[in-house]
């Protein structure tokens, strides 16, 4: 599991990385007289992220495009706010909900992350967890508190989110599925590139 978890590191988990160190520059740019062209640049790997993630769920789930998008832009910042593997949060919200923002499961459970209240309540009071954002917010935090109470073991985290040791191990396979849809989607683009030069 430590291998999984840090081959998602290494390729998504540096994407929240980058994305950090990239935020910077472009609230300097905005503040600043710094060149403009630097701008587009820092902001388009992000950018490009996104878009492979939402095309990923238009492609695998069926979702319209502006709510993969939607999705996607969630799974980014929370991703990068809780120094979470993207494709972690993904293969949670796959599983738990097959991406459909008004699932409703045992104990209440709510939403894409299946979060539920009554276990949460100080973490979601006032919070509408039908709404992808508000719902990947909760979740992921949810999960980060787990990992940070579990000294950094992701699966007795994913262990206590989920309630198993299955569901532990089947997120670790989904989430390698999406790290390697990813790097395929990623692959694909270089070529497509490259074809077209």
């Amino acid at each position: 599991m430590r291998r999984i978890l840090f081959a998602l590191l290494v390729s998504f988990g540096l994407v929240t990385h980058a994305m950090a160190d990239e935020a910077e520059p472009i609230r300097d740019a905005s503040a600043s007289s710094t060149s403009a062209s630097s701008v587009p640049l820092a902001a388009s790997e992000p950018a490009a992220r996104m878009h492979r993630v939402s095309a990923l769920l238009v492609r695998r789930f069926g979702l319209a495009r502006a709510k993969a998008e939607q999705i996607a832009e969630a799974v980014m910042a929370s991703a990068s706010k809780y120094s979470l593997p993207p494709a972690l949060v993904l293969s949670i919200i796959s599983i738990e909900s097959r991406f459909k923002e008004n699932a409703r499961g045992a104990h209440g459970a709510t939403g894409l992350m299946q979060v539920v209240p009554a276990a949460h309540r100080r973490l979601v009071t006032n919070v509408d967890l039908t709404q992808p954002a508000a719902n990947i917010e909760a979740g992921s935090a949810i999960l980060h508190g787990y990992i940070e109470s579990a000294q950094g073991d992701v699966t007795t985290a994913l262990r206590a989110y989920g309630g198993s040791t299955a569901y532990a191990r089947k997120v670790s396979v989904h989430a390698r599925d999406f790290e390697l849809n990813a790097a395929a989607s990623d692959t694909g683009t270089a070529s497509a590139a490259s074809g077209a030069r």
